[in-house]
């Protein structure tokens, strides 16, 4: 942990190898892990599976990226980090601006997470 969800675009597979490898930096320089605990799934959203503002379509605005970081509580500073982080790997890796990324933090507790059957607060 963390595990991070990518719901953007198809992308060549050299831009999500570069996306993978920027995010995990950015996490581990944020929270203080290491790459083998970092693990990102990446969600493809065709455009005709996507609508902003009540219309469906990427249409000319382009098509909304978001990241959702699975991960244990963190300070509101690493956080911030992780967030500068992510946003810049997203733009880098699909030459979007950063208004059209969102990362949102979705926070376990040690008690909400197992792995190998046994809770990481065991």
């Amino acid at each position: 942990m963390p595990y991070v969800e990518v719901l953007a675009p198809q992308a060549p597979i050299q831009r999500k190898a570069a996306l993978a490898r920027s995010v995990t930096d950015g996490l581990m320089s944020a929270f203080g892990v290491t790459a083998d605990t970092v693990t990102l799934y990446f969600l493809t959203i065709a455009p005709d599976d996507y609508a902003h503002a009540g219309t469906t379509g990427a249409g000319d605005a382009g098509q909304r990226i978001l990241l959702k970081v699975h991960a244990f509580r963190r300070s509101e500073a690493e956080r911030r980090a992780a967030a500068i982080a992510l946003t810049r790997s997203v733009c880098s890796a699909y030459g979007v601006p950063g208004d059209d990324v969102a990362v949102y933090f979705l926070d376990r507790d040690r008690s909400e997470v197992s792995h190998d059957s046994k809770l990481a607060s065991d």
